[in-house]
């Protein structure tokens, strides 16, 4: 997993289902953080929900359970989670205009929540990171202290866009050779920089989401899709590091940045439609 979103929205869609225990859920998440926290951004986010208003004090990680539960019903009969992925230009998936949608940029990455009997009454929540005070003077960064999780009402939350897997998987492996290739070429322009080995570096942005692991249930072609993905996306992450150190021409910078901007959409509609896939796998039973 990439995202906290996308570990939130597997590990309860598989306790909804039955297919995993709450305990799963929570030590799903804290491979993100130690401590989560869950808050409601307004009144009606904490009636459909359960969380206290106005008391903005937050609630534990438990509380994330029962928020997930009662803003999903308590028959969901199937997914009731989904997982978006916005980016200026690109909010598919969020309703307009709201704070949810604003804020749900700003970290590029939200989860909605539905009620099937009651889908007007969805609401969304936004993950936020916050770090340890290491001080202005510190030699690392700072550590994860907590994950604080915004729910938010979200009226006219538009239905989730139908990504085909198999053609998303299709469109991702042209999408491998594609960054395979732009990163052999950075590697021959970054030559005498300080980079021994750009391979090794996406190696190392690998092995960081290997401790996000997927429920049982998720279908071996989704979790092929979600690997492949994260490869591209570390190669693009390397690669827009080396950018800077490694080309000598503000020309190949740009052939650079054109042949990997394309990849980064691939990756994000690749991501969502193995997402479906593991959310919809968990209910077939």
């Amino acid at each position: 997993m990439w995202c906290p979103s996308a570990t939130l929205a597997v590990w309860a869609n598989a306790w909804l289902a039955g297919t995993a225990a709450p305990d799963d859920v929570l030590d799903a998440l804290s491979a993100w953080a130690p401590r989560h926290l869950v808050t409601a951004y307004d009144s009606v986010a904490a009636s459909r929900t359960g969380l206290p208003w106005p008391d903005l004090n937050d609630s534990g990680g438990v509380s994330m359970l029962q928020t997930v539960r009662t803003a999903a019903g308590f028959t969901p009969g199937g997914p009731a989670v989904t997982v978006a992925l916005p980016v200026p230009g690109d909010v598919r998936g969020l309703p307009a205009g709201t704070q949810f949608q604003r804020d749900a940029i700003a970290v590029g990455e939200a989860l909605i929540i539905t009620d099937a009997h009651r889908p007007s009454n969805a609401v969304g929540v936004v993950p936020d990171f916050e770090f340890d005070d290491a001080g202005e003077d510190a030699e690392f960064d700072p550590d994860v202290a907590a994950l604080s999780w915004t729910v938010y009402s979200a009226p006219g939350t538009p239905p989730a866009a139908y990504i085909d897997l198999g053609e998303a998987e299709y469109e991702l492996r042209s999408a491998v050779r594609a960054a395979a290739d732009a990163l052999g070429a950075l590697r021959a322009g970054a030559a005498g920089a300080d980079v021994d080995d750009p391979r090794g570096l996406v190696e190392q942005v690998l092995e960081s989401g290997r401790a996000h692991r997927l429920p049982d249930n998720a279908p071996t072609r989704a979790v092929r899709v979600l690997e492949n993905a994260a490869h591209v996306d570390a190669i693009i992450t390397v690669s827009s590091g080396l950018m800077p150190i490694g080309l000598q021409s503000s020309s190949e910078v740009q052939i650079a940045s054109d042949a990997l901007r394309p990849l980064v959409g691939v990756v994000r509609a690749a991501r969502l439609a193995a997402l479906s896939a593991v959310l919809y796998a968990a209910w077939e039973r």
